[in-house]
């Protein structure tokens, strides 16, 4: 397969030559915001999941208008819950398990023999460009998309930090809307040049990739930055998390970046609009996984760690619609490619959601969309002995969520080092990610639920975050939305589970996934497993800082 990508890469060029300036006016440019460790929070999903959740507090009125004026995906997961491997998985539309290094954290590398609908696109006659992060951490940065030669990003970065920035600038005298003001016309400045460096007439694809939603911020911004008050999370948190006021404030502190995120979003709407090219755009909102630094979110395969906001504004379609489809990021590199005229590359994982855009319909409307898989390698290279991963694969259906565990003697959110001891560091472990259980970011959260490991109120959190888990994982979703309750062992449930674990087992080695095909052991071996670059003082991918 590989020796033919070139070929393949020959050919569109080739193809695209003679066609796209003629095509150029009549292809759509895409606009792409995709924010690190930003999961389904938006306030557009308020009231969808029949229950109160974190949902009813965010307030996001820019990605509310998308998905107003377009279409809101319910049910939309990453192939991987950490970065790297979930935007290999993003940019070429394969499983994260078939694009080589790119399917881990830290000591990842780009295979340049991989298509990735950026560069297809570029080759096809658009203008592309991109600020802040699109695949890292790896080697080249940003790879997939031509690494730096593309990048838009002199107007400034402060919105990488929104917390940080705006605390700064309001330290020094400036009132809250003004330093907002400011980081948002450095998002304007960027985008600005962007589109000032087009040829006339030619389509565009812009990548928009803030980080200010990846770990760390400052305490207590959600409620001095953004007015969202801890409290009314109270009965709002997912069952696995300790319904607390230093989790409430830390969960709400997230929120605060996640309307830094929006408030992005609105930003670059606006010089659409001014522009005149709002209708002749697609914009699509989503992010690489869930909320970091908390029980089951990112580096987990359960629904607070894989699913992720979707909407998408497709000019000249029927407005407001949700749909309950189950659908992959990776099904957006399919669906960039046609929309700009693109050959798709054969075997992806991916499935183009054109026709979804293109439906009138709400609810579900392929009914072949009705499962998902995610998965996990590694994340922090020295969250275990020998740069060991965590290897894990998922099947998700509307009802059900089944999570194949293939080494259940290691600890998932990695080895508890220093938390292991009878009286924990909890200074260094709220600051140092890699103090304990290296695979969950530092947080207050993490920290919380560390001290309170052996009251016996908590307890059961704490396992649910960090004990080891069996190799069998199944939840009823219709009963257990929170996926709290393992029925795996429950006889009732038997059958499904058979059902459920056989299809997963197939589909994965079809895929040619690694982990099922061969000895299953080329993840646990050199280069996945080479020390250099991910030893325990040298872990590019994880934050240092839990909080500021």
């Amino acid at each position: 397969m590989k020796k033919m990508l070139p070929l393949f890469a020959l050919c569109a060029l080739s193809l695209f030559a003679s066609v796209a300036p003629a095509r150029a006016a009549d292809r759509p440019n895409i606009l792409f915001v995709f924010a690190d460790d930003w999961g389904r929070y938006a306030s557009c999903y308020k009231g969808l999941d029949g229950r109160p959740t974190i949902n009813d507090v965010i307030q996001t009125p820019n990605v509310d208008r998308v998905a107003r004026e377009g279409v809101l995906f319910r049910n939309a997961f990453v192939n991987a819950p950490s970065c790297t491997p979930c935007r290999s998985s993003l940019l070429s539309g394969r499983y994260f398990f078939n694009t080589g290094r790119g399917a881990i954290l830290q000591g990842a590398v780009w295979d340049s023999a991989i298509p990735t609908f950026p560069l297809l696109l570029r080759d096809a006659g658009y203008h592309i460009g991109k600020s802040f992060k699109v695949w890292s951490p790896g080697t080249p940065a940003d790879a997939p998309f031509g690494g730096q030669q593309y990048a838009y990003q002199k107007s400034g970065g402060a919105c990488n930090r929104f917390s940080g920035e705006a605390s700064k600038r309001v330290a020094q005298g400036m009132t809250i809307a003004a330093a907002r003001d400011e980081i948002l016309a450095q998002v304007r400045g960027n985008f600005d040049a962007f589109l000032a460096d087009r040829k006339p007439g030619q389509p565009w694809h812009y990548f928009f990739g803030t980080t200010t939603t990846h770990r760390s911020w400052f305490k207590g911004t959600g409620k001095k930055l953004w007015g969202i008050e801890p409290d009314a999370l109270k009965g709002k948190l997912p069952k696995f998390l300790p319904d607390v006021p230093e989790v409430r404030e830390d969960v709400a502190d997230y929120l605060g970046e996640c309307q830094a995120v929006d408030a992005y979003i609105g930003a670059l709407l606006e010089r659409l609009a001014a522009a005149g090219e709002l209708e002749k755009t697609v914009i699509v909102l989503s992010g690489d996984h869930g909320m970091p630094g908390v029980t089951r979110g990112k580096c987990n395969l359960y629904d607070h760690g894989t699913a992720v906001t979707l909407a998408i504004r497709w000019p000249g379609g029927k407005p407001g619609r949700v749909l309950d489809d189950l659908v992959r990021l990776p099904d957006l590199m399919p669906t960039f490619l046609e929309i700009g005229g693109v050959p798709v590359p054969p075997n992806l994982y991916g499935k183009s959601l054109v026709p979804l855009l293109k439906s009138e319909k709400s609810g579900l409307v392929d009914t072949n969309r009705d499962w998902v898989i995610s998965g996990r390698e590694r994340h922090v290279g020295s969250a275990r002995p020998g740069n060991l991963p965590y290897p894990m694969r998922s099947l998700r259906t509307s009802d059900f969520l089944y999570i194949r565990n293939f080494a259940p003697d290691r600890w998932p959110m990695g080895d508890p080092f220093s938390a292991a001891t009878d009286a924990p560091d909890l200074k260094d472990i709220d600051a140092t990610t890699r103090a304990a259980f290296p695979d969950m970011d530092a947080s207050p959260t993490k920290t919380w639920l560390i001290a309170h490991r052996n009251d016996t109120e908590w307890k059961a959190h704490f396992d649910l975050a960090f004990a080891k888990r069996p190799s069998e994982e199944l939840y009823d979703i219709r009963k257990d939305p929170d996926q709290v309750k393992n029925v795996a062992d429950d006889p009732a449930y038997a059958a499904i589970k058979t059902q459920l674990s056989q299809r997963l087992l197939k589909t994965l080695a079809e895929a040619q996934d690694p982990r099922v095909i061969g000895d299953g052991q080329t993840f646990e071996k050199p280069p996945f497993t080479d020390p250099e670059n991910i030893g325990p003082n040298k872990a590019p991918g994880a934050p240092k800082k839990g909080r500021k």
